[in-house]
This record gives structure tokens, C-alpha cells and sequence, in this order.
């Protein structure tokens, strides 16, 4: 799931400007396809394996890139977590990923998935390979399966080693990322025009579902709308705790997205737009203020997840901008974190270092929203 996502773009930028990338002028030079919906499977990769040696395809290699997708692709249609698209992969690696074709684990967290099916499609129609187009349909008939009945989609549909896999999760964008992916297959356009009719008309269908749940699993605190919690159980619909430190409560990072994808739709509902007006309001009622998160140089320490070699420290400043908590109690609002012991704590001092550098507990996700993109839609609507 989330890791420190505020250095995505200064890691992208670092791996693609990468001296041993490889290039081939005897190449057909495709126009490269945007890879923004990989910054996270990237930034995951690296910060595990803390690999430098290894050589990337250029981004106008498209079907090399297409090609690794596609290797990683398991029978099922989904794909893996965390998978870096540009690699070039040893023949050893290669051996491996075919090998593991079969495993269940593929995943909708980290946003994935629907990048993969858009970079296929995108690839499709540059080149042609009707291989690309087979691996997006495979792809995107996965994604239509593997919804609820009640119109969510879990964190891992094939997993059922943890509990979180099977419930229907907010976090990491799987549910707005899905809804708004299959929203623009639904539409056909570019790259989805290729797609038929009845595969749209399905994908109408699941966004149709997905909406309504999304409405219905807004929290309410005093019976007014609030924010959405990062998991909830896939029968019940209560917020439910996903790994052993991200305990139930309704999250400010997780609600953005949901408000952002909410805000797309062309013709809102009534029950549309007061859910998008609670949720604005609630994100305003629990902003923080008087402090900052500053970074403090410190010997570096290498983790399961992630290499750091910063802290994070709460520092007093009363001019500082406000700030956003995570988590916040589905019941009064306070803003609380947690340790992998699964104990609540209200100190970002309290917080093991491990779990303090590898996850973000403030932020300010919430800023460009409430600024730009909902005044923006107000005035759209004229409300």
C-alpha cells in the first residue's frame, strides 16, 4: 500500500535519466505512452530491492515495455503487485515469471491492474500486436469478474492468506481508481475504442453498481457524511482494519480519491453531490494546525520494505500551512496512528522509526482539493 508517495516523481525522474538505459536505433521508435499509472509499482520496487545496476527500456520502446507486461500477466487475466515495467529482465527472471503464471496473487492494490490494461491498449493500437489487445481484454474481463455483487472489488480477489485481501478496499485508490478506469471504457474513447459493445455496456454496468456502494459506505458521524475508511468487510460494509497498524477509522489520503472520481461524473445525483459536499466538509472540520513534519538526517537503516536515512519529527510552528492526519476515529474524529503491534498511539514520536519512515501519517493531500478542483466543480454545477 502507500509508502512515502512525496518522493514518487524525483524517483521516476532519477530511474528514467538512468545512464545504462537501453536503446536500439534498429528499432521501430513508437511514440512513448505516458507511465504515470506505474509510480507506484516503481517507487515499491526500488525502495525493496534497492537494485542500480540494472538497464531500462526506453520509454519509446513500446513494445518491449508491452512485452514485460504481458510476461507478468497471470493466467487469471490480473497481474502481481509491484513489478517494474521498464526492466530488462535476465533470462532467469524471465524463467521465473512464466513459472509463476498460475499464482492467485494478483492484486488491485498500489493502483494496479487498470494502468497495465491501458498501457496494453494504448500499445494495441500503435503497433498493431493484437497480443497487447488479447492481454487488455484478459484484463479487463478480470477486473468485470472479479466484482461483488454489491459492487466492490477487494483488495486481492484471489488471495485468502490475510484477511484484509477479500475486503473491499478504498486504499490505494482500488475502488476510485477501478471505477474511474472502467468509467472510460464504458465511454470508449482513446485508448478503449477497439473494445465491443457488450464489454462497454458490462463496464457501464460495474460503474453503475460501484457508485452506489461508494455512496453507501461514506461514514456518518452524528448522521451527517463524512469521510470513507480505507477497507470494509466485503458482507457487512463496516470499516474493518487492513494491515496490522492501518486500524479502522476514516482516512483523509484515502477520501481524496474518492471525492476526486465522485466529482467526474457528468450528471451527479442528489445523493451524488451531498456526498461530495459532506465529504469536503469534513475534510475542512479535521485539518490540523500549529505544526510541521520535518525530515532530520540520520545513519541509514535498511528495512523489509524500504532504506532510510532521515527520521521524521513533529516540529511547533504556528505559521505553518495546515496539515492532514491519516487516520482519524470513525467516531469523534481524533486523529490517532498505530504501530505494527496494532496499538493506537497520538505521537508520530510514538511510532516504531520502521513504520515512521515507511508510511505517511500526515500529509497534505487534501490542499489542491479544497483550493482548486472543488471550487472548480462548484462553479461547474453552479451550487
Amino acid at each position: 500500500m502507500h509508502g512515502l508517495s512525496v518522493f514518487l516523481p524525483a524517483a521516476l525522474c532519477g530511474m528514467l535519466s538512468f545512464a545504462g538505459m537501453a536503446e536500439s536505433h534498429a528499432e521501430t521508435a513508437y511514440r512513448p505512452i505516458p507511465i504515470d499509472g506505474f509510480q507506484d509499482a516503481i517507487k515499491h520496487w526500488n525502495d525493496r530491492t534497492g537494485e542500480n545496476t540494472v538497464q531500462y527500456y526506453a520509454l519509446h520502446q513500446v513494445d518491449k515495455i508491452a512485452d514485460n507486461l504481458l510476461l507478468y500477466q497471470r493466467e487469471s487475466g490480473g497481474w502481481p503487485t509491484n513489478k517494474h515495467p521498464l526492466r530488462i529482465v535476465s533470462p532467469e527472471e524471465r524463467a521465473q515469471a512464466i513459472k509463476n503464471k498460475s499464482l492467485p496473487d494478483a492484486s488491485f492494490d498500489n493502483r494496479n491492474i487498470y494502468p497495465q490494461i491501458k498501457y496494453l491498449s494504448h500499445a494495441y493500437l500503435q503497433t498493431g500486436e493484437t497480443k497487447y489487445r488479447d492481454g487488455a481484454l484478459k484484463g479487463l474481463r478480470y477486473t468485470l469478474d472479479r466484482q461483488y455483487a454489491n459492487g466492490g472489488w477487494a483488495h486481492s480477489p484471489d488471495r485468502t492468506e490475510r484477511a484484509y485481501y477479500r475486503h473491499i478496499t478504498i486504499a490505494d485508490e482500488v475502488m476510485p481508481g477501478v471505477l474511474g478506469f472502467l468509467r472510460e471504457v464504458a465511454a470508449g474513447g482513446p485508448p478503449f475504442e477497439y473494445i465491443d459493445d457488450d464489454l462497454r455496456e458490462q463496464a457501464a454496468r460495474a460503474v453503475f453498481k460501484g457508485d452506489e456502494l461508494l455512496l453507501a459506505m461514506q461514514v456518518r458521524i452524528d448522521g451527517k457524511p463524512a469521510g470513507w475508511a480505507g477497507q470494509y468487510h466485503e458482507k457487512s460494509l463496516k470499516p474493518v482494519k487492513g494491515r496490522a497498524y492501518e486500524l479502522p477509522g476514516i482516512l483523509a489520503w484515502e477520501t481524496v480519491p474518492v471525492l476526486q472520481y465522485l466529482m467526474t461524473i457528468d450528471d451527479p445525483s442528489p445523493d451524488t453531490v451531498a456526498a461530495i459536499q459532506g465529504g469536503i466538509a469534513w475534510l475542512k472540520s479535521v485539518k490540523l494546525n500549529g505544526f510541521r513534519v520535518e525530515r532530520v538526517d540520520t545513519a541509514g537503516q535498511r528495512f523489509d520494505f524500504h532504506a532510510a536515512d532521515y527520521d521524521l519529527v513533529v516540529v511547533d510552528d504556528a505559521q505553518a500551512k495546515p496539515i492532514w492526519a491519516r487516520f482519524y476515529d470513525l467516531k469523534t474524529s481524533e486523529p490517532f496512528l498505530a504501530n505494527r503491534n496494532g496499538k493506537r498511539v497520538y505521537q508520530l514520536s510514538e511510532v516504531d522509526i520502521e513504520r515512521r519512515t515507511g508510511y505517511s501519517w500526515y500529509g497534505y493531500w487534501p490542499e489542491r482539493l479544497l483550493q482548486e478542483e472543488y471550487p472548480a466543480w462548484k462553479q461547474r454545477f453552479e451550487l
